[in-house]
C-alpha cells in the first residue's frame, strides 16, 4: 500500500486506515514511504488528533525532516530512545509516557501535557517549555537544561535529581 502523492481528499481516508492496522503492518507501510525512521507512529492510537498528525507525515514523506507532533495524542507510549530532534510538540499529550534516554533537542514543548512523563536520560538541549505542563515529570539530571530552565520545571512541579549545583 504505497500512498505517496496522495490527493488531499484521500489523506485523512489513509491516515485513518493507517492507524487502524496493527503495529507490523503500519512499520511496512512507513517503510514504503521511506519513513521507517519514524516507527512511533506505529505505537499511535487512533484519535481525532493523531489522524491530523499522521496526516502532515503522509503529506510530503519524501521532504519530511522534523517531525511535526502539533496536537498529537502520545499519552502513555514507550517511545524511549525516539529521536525527536527539532520535533514541534506544541499542545502534544504525552502524559504518562516513557521518553528514556529520548533525544530531544530543539523540541519545542510549548503548551504539551507532560504530567507523569519520564525523560531520564533525555537529552534537552535548547528545548522550549512555555506553559507545558510537568507536573510529577521525572527528569532525571535535565541533561542539556540550563540552570533555570530547571529551577523554573521544579517551580511547577517537576522531579530533577538532586544536583549540588541547583542549591
Amino acid at each position: 500500500m504505497i500512498m505517496l502523492d496522495i490527493p488531499t481528499q484521500n489523506l485523512r481516508r489513509c491516515a485513518i486506515q493507517f492507524l487502524e492496522q496493527n503495529p507490523q503492518q503500519r512499520l511496512e507501510i512507513l517503510k514504503q514511504l521511506g519513513i521507517a525512521r519514524y516507527d512511533f507512529l506505529t505505537k499511535m492510537c487512533l484519535s481525532e488528533a493523531n489522524i491530523g498528525c499522521v496526516m502532515r507525515f503522509f503529506q510530503n514523506p519524501s521532504q519530511l525532516k522534523f517531525p511535526n507532533l502539533t496536537g498529537a495524542d502520545l499519552s502513555y507510549l514507550i517511545l524511549d530512545e525516539v529521536n525527536f530532534i527539532r520535533g514541534n510538540l506544541l499542545g502534544a499529550n504525552l502524559q504518562g509516557s516513557s521518553l528514556v534516554n529520548a533525544d530531544l533537542i530543539f523540541a519545542n514543548f510549548t503548551n504539551a501535557d507532560l504530567i507523569n512523563a519520564n525523560l531520564n536520560g533525555a537529552t534537552l538541549n535548547e528545548t522550549i517549555w512555555l506553559n507545558a505542563r510537568v507536573e510529577e515529570c521525572e527528569f532525571g539530571e535535565g541533561i542539556g537544561l540550563t540552570k533555570l530552565q530547571r529551577q523554573d520545571l521544579r517551580l511547577r512541579g517537576a522531579r530533577f535529581k538532586y544536583l549540588e549545583e541547583d542549591d
